[in-house]
């Protein structure tokens, strides 16, 4: 399973001077993990360089240094890395105006069961939607939300040997059906399955 450790951090003085190269390189490897669904939601999908990146912005803006904050951030950015038999996404539901948004966060409650993934002509994957907290309430939804989406081993084959990776979503009040992913992002999430693929 991919980690990460206070080894694999720079110091805030090392990260300083390496961040410009170092953020131009993740913004260019997020734009082959996020996947649009119709006009206002989006997956992006985590691996260990984007969850190192957040995690040095993170130490980066809160200036902390010592060694049992540093590891405080890695256990809680830890679960969003990929482990070979998963994707990890976050989820964002995205509208400019706080007043349409508010209105369409009540509308939306649940949708973050009701995104879908499927490999090729394998079943729907439907996700492990929040498991650190709930983000959810009687009213309305978050616009952020972590899922999980597990796959089976004849799923992991699958992509492996080139399957096509399709998104959709089943909610009422934001149908989008299956659209396929871009080869770029097929082959990035292929990535994140390549450890499974040598056990």
């Amino acid at each position: 399973m991919p980690t990460l450790s206070r080894a694999d951090l720079w110091s805030l003085e090392e990260y300083s001077e390496k961040r410009p190269t170092f953020r131009a390189q993740v913004l260019k490897h997020k734009k082959s993990r996020q996947v649009p669904l119709g006009e206002h939601a989006r997956l992006y999908f985590e691996d260990a360089l984007t969850i190192r990146y957040q995690i040095q912005e993170m130490l980066r803006i809160e200036k902390v240094f010592e060694a049992h904050a540093i590891n405080e951030e890695l256990e809680a950015y830890q679960p969003l890395i990929p482990d070979g038999h998963n994707w990890k996404a976050t989820f964002m539901i995205e509208y400019e105006d706080p007043a349409e948004r508010a209105l369409q966060l009540a509308r939306l409650i649940g949708i973050e069961d009701k995104v879908w993934l499927q490999v090729q002509d394998c079943e729907r994957i439907y996700p492990i939607a929040d498991e650190d907290m709930p983000r959810e309430n009687s009213t309305k939804t978050s616009s952020v939300h972590f899922l999980r989406f597990e796959l089976s081993t004849q799923m992991i084959a699958a992509v492996n040997a080139g399957a096509a990776i399709y998104a959709g979503c089943d909610h009422p009040a934001y149908p989008i059906s299956g659209m396929e992913l871009t080869q770029a992002v097929r082959d990035s999430l292929a990535n994140d399955l390549q450890a499974s693929a040598l056990n």
